[in-house]
């Protein structure tokens, strides 16, 4: 015989049981492999997503010193193509940064509103000082003052509170600016190479800096 007794019984469970849950058991497993294998290509995704931003984020600041149209060029491409990459939010400070030195302030605000609208945290926070330092060149005070609105990561908050500075030191707000440095040298490692600056334009307008106590 094929099979002794035993195994016959075995068998008839298993084909009894198969009977019941196999269909179930078929489409678990069929789930299970979709699903690795859409992990799997998720994963091979986001590494050739990756491979190709940082490709074109390089030939972005290949050319940012020298060809801003091919820059915005870059950018623009990253941000519609890569859009959920670093790369795209990398490349717009990038290309903001270009267009402002190519005296293009309309395309350096594009590029800087877009990482506010579209980057993480960190990104966001440092396009709305930016974007807060060309609205003061432009002397839009109102709008650089809002450009700063909203919470940002502690790191930040020194940068923030600087602009803030300068911006209402440049309304003549001397009053407002002393308490917005005031802010950002509390924020602001004493070792740090930016506070000696955020110092003097305190002391500018009419701030006083508490001199150093010798260490005993």
């Amino acid at each position: 015989m094929a099979y002794d007794l035993e195994e016959q019984e075995q068998l008839a469970t298993l084909k009894a049981w198969w009977a019941k849950y196999g269909n179930v058991a078929t489409w678990v497993v069929i789930a299970g492999l979709a699903a690795y294998s859409g992990w799997t290509y998720w994963n091979y995704h986001q590494r050739t997503q990756s491979t190709q931003a940082s490709a074109l984020y390089d030939e972005l600041r290949n050319a940012a010193e020298k060809d801003n149209a091919k820059v915005q060029r870059a950018a623009a491409d990253l941000e519609s193509r890569f859009g959920s990459t670093v790369y795209a939010q990398m490349g717009a400070l990038t290309a903001a940064k270009s267009a402002f030195e190519a005296k293009d302030n309309k395309t350096a605000k594009a590029q800087l509103q877009w990482v506010i609208d579209h980057g993480t945290d960190e990104y966001k926070a440092m396009a709305k000082v930016r974007l807060a330092g060309v609205l003061l060149d432009e002397k839009a005070y109102d709008a650089a003052l809002k450009a700063l609105d909203g919470d940002v990561p502690a790191a930040f908050a020194a940068s923030v509170n600087d602009r803030k500075g300068d911006i209402l030191a440049a309304q003549q707000k001397l009053a407002e600016a002393r308490t917005a440095y005031q802010a950002a040298l509390d924020k602001t490692d004493k070792k740090s190479p930016a506070r000696q600056l955020i110092e003097l334009k305190f002391e500018a307008v009419g701030g006083v800096v508490p001199e150093e106590k010798p260490a005993a």
